[in-house]
C-alpha cells in the first residue's frame, strides 16, 4: 500500500457562494409566491402545484418539471404547509437529523468506499447528537415519488456523495437548509475531496519507478463528466507524456465503475495486446482486473502489474495482494459531518 498522510491528500474546498446562497434564501422567504414560480418557469400555477404534489394525472415533460424545480430553488419558494420547516430543529444543541446520498447504481451497502465514508460520518454524528436519517442512491432519487417521499420529513442537513441531475439537486436545495458535498465538484457547496491529481501522479510514477513502461488506465466518469475529461485521466495522460511514455487508446478502458464491465473489457484485449501494467482508479476495478487476468492465465505481477486507488479493506485479501494508494475515506466522512454540523450551528466563518 502507498500511503499519503491525510493532510497531503485531503482537500477542503470552501464555497464562497455558500453564505450568499443562504443569505439570499432568507431574504426571499417572505416574498416568493407560487405565482412568482409559475412566472419564472413560464408555466401555469396549476402546473407548479402538480409538480409540488407529485401529481401524475396529467402528462408533463421532464424539461418542464426541471424548469419548475429550478424556479422553486432560485426563488427559495416554500409551499405554505412547509413554510416553518427550514430544518428539523432550530434549537442549538438539539438532536440533528441528516440525510445522505451516495453515488451508486446497485446496492447502497455493497461498495466499501462509500461504506467507509458513511462509517466516518456516523462515527462523528454519534458523538455529536446527530444521526443519519436515510441513505439514498442517486438512481433511487430519479424516481419522483421516491424523491418527494425522501424529503417529506424535515432535515437539518444533507451530505451528498454523488452528482445529481439538476432537478433533483434543486429540489434537495429547496428542502434542506444546509448541504455539504464529498467529492462532488458542486461549486455552490462546501466540498470535501481527495487530491485526484496527486493520487494519479503517484500511481503512474510508482509503476514507472518499478520499470514498467507500458501503463494502461482503467476508470469511469466523474458525475456528468466523461472519463477522458476527468482529473485522474488528465493527470495520467500528462504524467505519461512527461515521462516520455507511449499511450495506446486500446489500453484506456472506461468501465463506468462496473466490475463486470471491467473484467469483460480487460479480457477483450487478449493476452497479446495487454500493457505491462494497469492503473485502476478504484480498488474494485483493480480487483476486477486481477480477476480478468486470472481468467486469462496471466501472471501478476510477472506479466502484468496492477495498482489500485482507495485502499479498501477487502483489497488486503486480493490474490495476489493488491498494491494500492490509501485514500483517507473515514477522515473525509468525519470532516464532512463536522463541517455540516458547524454550518447548522451557525458557523459561517470559513
Amino acid at each position: 500500500m502507498l500511503d499519503l498522510d491525510d493532510e497531503s491528500l485531503l482537500c477542503y474546498v470552501i464555497s464562497n457562494q455558500f453564505i450568499n446562497r443562504v443569505t439570499n434564501a432568507e431574504s426571499c422567504d417572505s416574498m416568493s409566491t407560487i405565482r412568482d414560480v409559475a412566472k419564472l418557469a413560464d408555466v401555469s400555477i396549476a402546473t407548479v402545484s402538480r409538480v409540488l404534489n407529485n401529481d401524475t394525472t396529467y402528462r408533463m415533460t421532464g424539461e418542464t418539471r426541471e424548469r419548475v424545480w429550478k424556479a422553486i430553488a432560485d426563488l427559495n419558494y416554500k409551499a405554505p404547509a412547509t413554510q416553518h420547516k427550514r430544518g428539523a430543529s432550530n434549537v442549538p444543541g438539539a438532536f440533528r437529523k441528516i440525510g445522505c446520498i451516495v453515488n451508486l447504481r446497485g446496492g447502497k451497502y455493497t461498495d466499501p468506499y462509500y461504506l467507509s465514508l458513511l462509517s466516518g460520518i456516523e462515527s462523528y454524528f454519534s458523538e455529536n447528537r446527530s444521526e443519519v436519517a436515510f441513505v439514498r442512491t442517486w438512481t433511487e432519487l430519479e424516481d419522483s415519488e421516491t424523491l418527494i417521499r425522501t424529503f417529506s420529513e424535515p432535515l437539518d442537513g444533507l451530505i451528498v456523495m454523488s452528482h445529481l441531475n439538476d432537478a433533483t439537486f434543486r429540489y434537495a436545495q429547496s428542502k434542506v437548509p444546509f448541504i455539504v458535498g464529498i467529492d462532488t465538484g458542486y461549486r455552490e457547496l462546501d466540498n470535501i475531496e481527495y487530491d485526484h491529481e496527486q493520487a494519479a501522479q503517484m500511481a503512474v510514477t510508482y509503476l514507472y519507478e518499478k520499470q514498467f513502461r507500458e501503463i494502461g488506465f482503467i476508470g469511469g466518469s466523474e458525475g456528468k463528466m466523461p472519463m477522458k475529461q476527468c482529473r485522474r485521466y488528465h493527470t495520467y495522460l500528462n504524467t505519461m507524456l512527461d515521462l516520455g511514455l507511449n499511450i495506446k487508446d486500446e489500453w484506456v478502458l472506461d468501465c463506468d465503475w462496473n466490475d463486470v464491465t471491467c473484467t469483460r473489457l480487460v479480457e477483450r484485449l487478449g493476452r497479446d495486446h495487454l500493457p505491462r501494467s494497469f492503473f485502476a482508479t478504484s480498488d474494485l476495478m483493480a480487483m476486477a482486473t486481477l480477476r480478468a487476468l486470472a481468467n486469462m492465465r496471466v501472471s501478476v505481477p510477472d506479466e502484468v502489474a496492477v495498482i489500485g486507488l482507495t485502499d479498501i479493506e477487502m483489497s488486503k485479501y486480493a490474490n495476489p495482494p493488491l498494491t494500492t494508494i490509501h485514500i483517507p475515506t473515514e477522515s473525509m466522512g468525519e470532516a464532512a459531518a463536522q463541517i455540516l454540523l458547524n454550518r447548522i450551528n451557525g458557523d459561517d466563518s470559513l
